[in-house]
């Protein structure tokens, strides 16, 4: 069924409305059908969760619109034929992006290349020839258009690169890389998750990431300190199921102690672009690499939330985050009961989601 005008509105509006987020959304499409009936559900939902609700007000999301075409860009949204199928298939999924450039370079095999901001030469060096070479072997390269090893990943695959930006669609970060940005969105595919006119915060960061890593097959990391951004695309990768790899650097380096470790920890290490497209030329959904938490069993997606009655979750939540898996465990009802109460909670702005499927009660 194609999108209405009206139902493509009211899913942005339903977005940018206070307390929802992508795990939110997709909730409400699923509970009332359509966005714009979860609009009109939202302040029964939210007294039940014991606040009362306002969606964003209408001129604020015909704003928005124009901002995105005054761009250049367009939306795209989850269950468009465009909207990349990797990254539809990890938890909380972004239900709708900004797009500027060649949307069909995402559905070319992805390989994501990070490292770190302040590279050596040689690794610099290493991650253009990398990008080139994977863009040669019919790879499109993802990264995140930060200094160094992503500012060379891209510059060496134009035009087969993908730039996920942590500002709006509208916003160069860092302005150094403004032309560079440009010719991403001119010749390859530009992405942001942020409402136009979003300015980068920390937060926006690992959003950011979790979109690199759940658009490739794999997360290649050139080089890397102990607590740099990239280890956390690289692990987010494995959460995913997705190949993790590495390459390996000199122990005196403190540069190279990130990806050192990735590989003690799982990660394959590779040394040429020959290992690279070995490994994701044959990747069939179970990674060589063993950098992954094992993932719980989970609670079907499945399941009818249109008929669910909530169950009476808040009084087992606290400020600490806890397992939804447990809370369901522990209360006997239905997974989809839980996860209505969990809604009803959320819209209210009294619950946080937390990775791994945890919740908690907001702070």
């Amino acid at each position: 069924m194609s999108l209405t005008r009206e139902e493509a509105f009211a899913r942005i509006r339903l977005l940018r409305s206070p307390n929802i987020g992508p795990v939110s959304y997709a909730h409400l499409l699923r509970r009332f059908g359509s966005a714009q009936a979860a609009i009109e559900g939202l302040p029964e939902l939210g007294a039940r969760g014991g606040r009362a609700y306002r969606a964003i007000r209408p001129e604020l999301i015909a704003e928005e619109i124009s901002q995105v075409r005054r761009a250049g860009a367009r939306y795209l949204f989850h269950d468009s034929p465009d909207y990349p199928a990797l990254l539809a298939q990890i938890e909380g999924a972004p239900p709708i992006l900004t797009v500027r450039g060649d949307a069909s370079l995402a559905a070319r095999p992805c390989v994501a290349m990070v490292g770190a901001r302040n590279a050596s030469a040689a690794a610099v060096k290493l991650a253009r020839e990398f990008a080139a070479g994977l863009a040669e072997a019919g790879y499109s390269v993802v990264s995140g258009l930060a200094r160094g090893i992503d500012g060379a990943a891209h510059g060496g695959a134009l035009p087969a690169t993908i730039g996920v930006i942590a500002s709006g669609i509208d916003i160069a970060y860092p302005p150094q890389h403004a032309d560079l940005q440009e010719q991403i969105a001119q010749r390859g595919l530009l992405i942001a998750e942020q409402p136009p006119g979003t300015e980068p915060r920390g937060s926006h960061f690992p959003s950011r990431n979790r979109i690199i890593a759940g658009m490739a097959a794999g997360t290649l990391v050139v080089e890397a300190a102990p607590k740099s951004g990239s280890l956390i695309t690289a692990r987010l990768a494995g959460e995913a199921g997705r190949e993790v790899m590495a390459i390996p650097g000199s122990p005196l380096d403190a540069r190279a102690q990130g990806c050192n470790q990735l590989i003690r920890e799982g990660a394959v290490l590779v040394q040429s672009v020959e290992d690279v497209v070995e490994l994701l030329g044959s990747f069939d959904g179970t990674p060589r690499s063993t950098l992954r938490e094992p993932l719980g069993p989970g609670w079907d997606a499945g399941e009818d939330l249109a008929e669910a009655e909530p169950a009476d979750i808040a009084s087992r939540l606290t400020t600490a985050p806890v397992a939804i898996d447990e809370l369901i465990r522990q209360s006997g009802a239905s997974a989809a009961s839980v996860q209505l109460s969990l809604l009803e909670l959320e819209i209210a702005g009294r619950l946080e989601r937390h990775a791994g499927g945890r919740v908690s009660l907001a702070g």
